[in-house]
């Protein structure tokens, strides 16, 4: 137990030790200017001495709220979180810089970021997908507000992976109930898909199979529209072939239930003349 004991004291000491000599390195005294602090915690930010560079700047933000630079030592601190992959904590530091300095040149820099930390925090598409729907919230947001930004590109691809994997998740989650022959419960989730991802590549397959669900659940003229659907909207895709056998046959079948439907009322018609007669 004594042993253990030591040994923390020890990397206590060797943590304290690393820290004295990493600010020994870059001349941080405790008397120095906002200014000078401000250039060497930006130098250790350079240097991706992010550990260090995060305290100057933390310290630059408590004693410094009113200084014509806090934006900029706020904006940098945001950014040794970003980088040192703490997202959640990142997100929280451009957030304050947004709300307290509205009308810094930071600002679409700290949008785009906050968008960006739900984008890392976004996990794979079975998994829940809170960051993923709050990435695509915050894209949009950042498009809206800053659509002359140079960033709006990056923002606009990074967008478009999550509302495709979003799209991947309903679509799956629709293939699921569809292979446990629940057609009700997959043409939820294909609905989904087509009416909030019309945009993405898992629309096609998502109006096919929305199709076969129909189709299997005996509403024949819903699929008839879901198949012609797809053949105008897509006559190069892979479900063509399918899609237009598919649609032969309910046509088939349409046109036989009407020609039923047309006799009945005749032999009726006949029955009720021989009666009056």
């Amino acid at each position: 137990m004594i042993v253990r004991r030591l040994k923390f004291f020890e990397l206590i000491i060797i943590f304290m030790l690393a820290v004295l000599t990493a600010c020994s390195s870059y001349n941080v005294k405790p008397d120095i200017s906002a200014e000078e602090r401000l250039s060497i915690a930006k130098k250790m930010f350079d240097n991706e001495d992010y550990f260090e560079a995060k305290r100057q700047f933390k310290i630059l933000t408590l004693n410094n709220p009113g200084a014509t630079f806090i934006d900029e030592a706020q904006f940098y601190l945001a950014e040794c979180h970003y980088n040192e992959e703490e997202y959640i904590l990142a997100a929280d530091e451009y957030r304050r810089l947004v709300r307290l300095y509205p009308r810094s040149q930071w600002v679409d820099d700290s949008e785009f970021k906050i968008a960006m930390c739900d984008f890392k925090l976004s996990p794979k598409a079975p998994l829940d997908q809170k960051y993923t729907k709050q990435a695509v919230e915050n894209f949009q947001r950042f498009l809206e507000d800053f659509p002359n930004s140079d960033l709006v590109p990056e923002a606009e691809k990074r967008l478009r992976i999550c509302r495709t994997k979003l799209a991947k998740k309903e679509y799956k989650t629709a293939e699921l109930y569809r292979k446990l022959s629940d057609c009700y419960a997959s043409l939820v989730y294909l609905n989904g898909v087509l009416e909030q991802y019309y945009d993405t590549r898992y629309a096609q397959p998502a109006l096919y199979w929305k199709g076969e669900c129909l189709y299997e659940l005996d509403r024949l003229a819903e699929a008839a529209e879901a198949f012609e659907e797809l053949l105008r909207k897509y006559p190069a895709s892979k479900f063509r072939a399918d899609s237009f056998s598919r649609l032969k046959e309910i046509k088939s079948e349409l046109a036989k239930t009407q020609e039923t439907d047309g006799k009945a009322p005749l032999s009726s018609q006949t029955k009720d003349n021989k009666k009056i007669n």
